[in-house]
Protein backbone atom coordinates (compact mmCIF):
# COMPACT_ATOMS: atom_id res chain seq x y z
CA UNK A 1 0.00 0.00 0.00
CA UNK A 2 1.47 3.32 -0.88
CA UNK A 3 1.86 5.85 1.94
CA UNK A 4 -0.23 9.06 2.03
CA UNK A 5 2.52 11.96 2.61
CA UNK A 6 -0.42 14.34 2.47
CA UNK A 7 -1.67 12.14 5.56
CA UNK A 8 1.37 11.92 7.12
CA UNK A 9 2.25 16.04 6.83
CA UNK A 10 -1.40 16.52 8.94
CA UNK A 11 -0.48 14.36 11.61
CA UNK A 12 3.26 15.86 11.92
CA UNK A 13 2.08 19.64 11.72
CA UNK A 14 -0.33 19.07 14.03
CA UNK A 15 2.09 17.65 16.19
CA UNK A 16 4.51 20.52 16.12
CA UNK A 17 0.98 22.69 16.81
CA UNK A 18 0.37 20.83 19.53
CA UNK A 19 3.93 21.35 21.23
CA UNK A 20 3.51 24.76 20.44
CA UNK A 21 0.68 25.05 22.31
CA UNK A 22 2.34 23.64 24.96
CA UNK A 23 5.55 26.19 24.97
CA UNK A 24 3.30 29.07 24.75
CA UNK A 25 1.57 27.99 28.41
CA UNK A 26 5.25 27.50 29.31
CA UNK A 27 6.11 30.66 28.89
CA UNK A 28 3.17 32.27 29.48
CA UNK A 29 3.35 30.70 33.18
CA UNK A 30 7.12 32.18 33.21
CA UNK A 31 5.77 35.45 32.36
CA UNK A 32 3.98 36.03 35.50
CA UNK A 33 5.94 34.06 37.53
CA UNK A 34 9.59 35.92 36.98
CA UNK A 35 7.45 39.21 36.48
CA UNK A 36 9.94 42.14 36.87
CA UNK A 37 13.07 40.02 36.30
CA UNK A 38 15.44 39.99 33.12
CA UNK A 39 13.85 36.76 32.85
CA UNK A 40 10.29 37.70 32.33
CA UNK A 41 11.21 40.43 30.21
CA UNK A 42 13.10 37.50 28.17
CA UNK A 43 10.23 35.57 28.54
CA UNK A 44 7.61 38.33 27.23
CA UNK A 45 10.12 38.84 24.33
CA UNK A 46 10.78 35.18 23.36
CA UNK A 47 6.67 34.38 23.88
CA UNK A 48 5.52 36.87 21.46
CA UNK A 49 7.88 35.30 18.52
CA UNK A 50 6.82 31.88 19.66
CA UNK A 51 3.07 33.13 19.01
CA UNK A 52 3.98 34.55 15.58
CA UNK A 53 5.48 31.40 14.88
CA UNK A 54 2.73 29.76 16.12
CA UNK A 55 0.39 31.75 13.43
CA UNK A 56 2.96 30.80 10.79
CA UNK A 57 2.68 27.11 11.30
CA UNK A 58 -1.27 27.51 10.93
CA UNK A 59 -0.71 29.62 7.90
CA UNK A 60 1.62 26.31 6.18
CA UNK A 61 -1.28 24.19 8.03
CA UNK A 62 -4.11 26.40 5.69
CA UNK A 63 -1.60 26.41 2.87
CA UNK A 64 -1.87 22.72 2.75
CA UNK A 65 -5.19 22.28 3.88
CA UNK A 66 -4.73 20.83 6.88
CA UNK A 67 -7.26 21.18 9.65
CA UNK A 68 -6.00 21.64 13.15
CA UNK A 69 -6.92 18.27 15.49
CA UNK A 70 -8.25 20.19 18.72
CA UNK A 71 -7.68 17.02 20.73
CA UNK A 72 -3.86 17.61 20.26
CA UNK A 73 -4.56 21.45 21.56
CA UNK A 74 -6.49 19.70 24.45
CA UNK A 75 -4.27 17.46 25.26
CA UNK A 76 -1.22 19.51 24.90
CA UNK A 77 -2.34 21.89 27.35
CA UNK A 78 -3.47 19.98 29.80
CA UNK A 79 0.00 18.14 29.76
CA UNK A 80 1.37 21.30 30.34
CA UNK A 81 -0.61 21.44 33.44
CA UNK A 82 0.31 18.14 34.68
CA UNK A 83 3.76 19.17 33.73
CA UNK A 84 3.97 21.57 36.81
CA UNK A 85 4.53 18.61 38.79
CA UNK A 86 7.88 17.89 38.96
CA UNK A 87 10.44 15.72 40.66
CA UNK A 88 12.85 18.56 41.60
CA UNK A 89 13.25 17.90 45.24
CA UNK A 90 10.03 20.03 45.79
CA UNK A 91 6.99 18.09 44.10
CA UNK A 92 4.55 20.61 44.16
CA UNK A 93 5.96 23.82 45.11
CA UNK A 94 9.14 25.59 43.04
CA UNK A 95 12.31 24.51 43.45
CA UNK A 96 15.93 25.95 42.50
CA UNK A 97 15.98 24.02 39.78
CA UNK A 98 12.46 24.67 38.12
CA UNK A 99 13.44 27.60 36.48
CA UNK A 100 16.29 25.53 34.65
CA UNK A 101 14.11 22.42 33.79
CA UNK A 102 11.22 24.87 32.38
CA UNK A 103 14.27 26.36 30.19
CA UNK A 104 15.44 23.37 29.28
CA UNK A 105 11.77 22.09 27.75
CA UNK A 106 11.64 25.48 26.13
CA UNK A 107 14.84 24.81 25.00
CA UNK A 108 13.51 21.43 23.06
CA UNK A 109 10.68 22.82 21.97
CA UNK A 110 12.38 25.24 19.94
CA UNK A 111 15.08 22.91 18.75
CA UNK A 112 11.98 20.77 17.27
CA UNK A 113 10.24 23.67 15.55
CA UNK A 114 13.64 24.95 14.18
CA UNK A 115 13.52 20.96 12.42
CA UNK A 116 10.33 21.77 11.82
CA UNK A 117 11.15 24.58 9.40
CA UNK A 118 14.55 22.54 8.03
CA UNK A 119 12.21 19.74 7.42
CA UNK A 120 10.08 21.90 4.91
CA UNK A 121 12.58 23.94 3.63
CA UNK A 122 14.34 20.79 2.47
CA UNK A 123 11.26 20.12 -0.08
CA UNK A 124 10.55 21.96 -3.16
CA UNK A 125 9.48 25.60 -2.81
CA UNK A 126 9.10 28.97 -4.42
CA UNK A 127 11.54 31.84 -3.37
CA UNK A 128 8.75 33.60 -1.20
CA UNK A 129 8.44 30.54 0.84
CA UNK A 130 12.21 29.28 1.21
CA UNK A 131 13.16 32.95 2.22
CA UNK A 132 10.30 32.71 4.90
CA UNK A 133 11.55 29.50 6.58
CA UNK A 134 15.25 30.47 6.33
CA UNK A 135 13.92 33.99 8.55
CA UNK A 136 12.38 31.22 10.80
CA UNK A 137 15.08 28.71 10.79
CA UNK A 138 17.15 31.81 11.84
CA UNK A 139 15.28 33.39 14.37
CA UNK A 140 14.67 29.65 16.00
CA UNK A 141 18.14 29.24 16.01
CA UNK A 142 18.59 33.20 17.93
CA UNK A 143 15.57 31.67 19.90
CA UNK A 144 18.26 28.73 21.20
CA UNK A 145 20.85 31.01 21.43
CA UNK A 146 18.99 33.25 23.74
CA UNK A 147 17.47 30.74 25.89
CA UNK A 148 20.83 28.80 26.33
CA UNK A 149 22.15 32.11 28.12
CA UNK A 150 19.62 32.12 30.89
CA UNK A 151 19.01 28.18 31.26
CA UNK A 152 23.36 28.37 31.91
CA UNK A 153 22.15 31.24 34.46
CA UNK A 154 19.39 29.25 35.98
CA UNK A 155 21.52 26.26 36.12
CA UNK A 156 24.50 28.04 37.80
CA UNK A 157 22.26 29.18 40.63
CA UNK A 158 20.70 25.46 41.30
CA UNK A 159 24.09 23.51 41.44
CA UNK A 160 26.10 26.22 43.13
CA UNK A 161 26.89 24.97 46.55
CA UNK A 162 25.83 27.61 48.64
CA UNK A 163 28.18 30.25 50.30
CA UNK A 164 28.94 31.09 53.91
CA UNK A 165 27.62 34.67 54.28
Amino acid sequence: MAENGAYHLGIYLNDHLAGSTTGIELVRRGIEQYKGTALGDFLAEIGAEIEEDRDELKSVMEANGIGQQRYKLVAAWVAEKAGRLKFNGALVRRSPLTPLVELETLALGVHGKEALWRLLRAKPVDEVTASRLDRLIERAQSQREAIERYRIEAGARAISPARAP
